[in-house]
């Protein structure tokens, strides 16, 4: 699926969010969008999902104007929403009864794509007898079960440890070469963004622009992100996040973090 951002503008009231946007968004690519808290990130997406509408400008879909939600737009969020009443498999399953499909159906292709998260075996298990990271992992196989066009992620896993982050990150990335849908990515982590992503668009405070895009489509990534460290501390230098220790204090320099703030806001 390809999106397209024509001159896209939004306000709530007399709070200008996104001063302007526009962008191409290529079936098939990850987009991350990076920038402070309340710079209109999670807007774009909801636009992109049919939940709200530009004030100015047009968002479209594959051509056609984006006016409501589709079944072929999933958005995910932090929390992963599942139902507590129903097991892991019933959850999962859900995504395709809600569209149609045979409960039996269901139910069986809910546990092949539980088996590609590495979750065969807990199928009967509810969620609350589960960890964090086993329920975001059932999240996602709910997310891809339906073979989305396009996935539009909102900070998925920002409520994770960094070692369970991680390793959903890798689940991420294969679930997304196997079904292969266009996806954009809200994200406060700057490492994450960089391993995931073809593109990241840095946004300023709002009213939000895009202060720069960094290219990364050609390069084969690894966790270990030692060659990205420029580019890394320029997006960091962008958000405002100070990345060059005082040549007197370097012994004693904190460990640099390039994951900022979460705190709550609208985004």
């Amino acid at each position: 699926m390809k999106f397209s951002f024509q001159n896209v503008q939004k306000s709530f009231g007399d709070l200008r969010v996104i001063q302007e946007f526009s962008r191409e968004i290529d079936d098939g690519e990850l987009v991350a969008l990076v920038g402070p808290s309340g710079c209109g990130k999670s807007t774009l997406l909801h636009m992109a999902a049919g939940l709200e509408r530009p004030s100015g400008g047009a968002v479209h879909a594959d051509g056609r104007a984006i006016k409501g939600p589709n079944p072929e737009r999933t958005l995910m969020f932090q929390e992963n929403a599942l139902y507590p009443w129903l097991t892991l498999e019933q959850n999962v399953a859900l995504a395709l009864e809600f569209q149609g499909t045979d409960k039996a159906r269901a139910r069986e292709q809910a546990r092949q794509w539980l088996a590609k998260v590495q979750l065969a075996g807990f199928e009967d298990y509810f969620p609350n007898q589960v960890s964090g990271g086993m329920r975001q992992r059932t999240a996602l196989a709910r997310a891809f079960i339906s073979h989305p066009k396009a996935l539009l992620l909102d900070e998925p896993f920002g409520a994770l440890d960094a070692l369970t982050r991680m390793t959903l990150q890798d689940a991420l990335r294969q679930l997304i070469r196997e079904v292969g849908p266009t996806v954009l990515l809200v994200t406060h982590d700057v490492d994450e963004a960089l391993f995931l992503a073809d593109r990241i668009l840095v946004f300023s405070p709002r009213p939000a622009v895009v202060l720069k895009e960094f290219n990364l489509k050609q390069h084969e990534k690894t966790h270990d992100l030692s060659e990205f460290a420029p580019m890394r501390r320029e997006i960091l230098n962008l958000l405002g996040i100070e990345t060059d220790a005082d040549t007197d204090d370097t012994e004693n320099a904190p460990t640099e973090s390039f994951t900022y703030s979460t705190e709550e806001a609208a985004a």
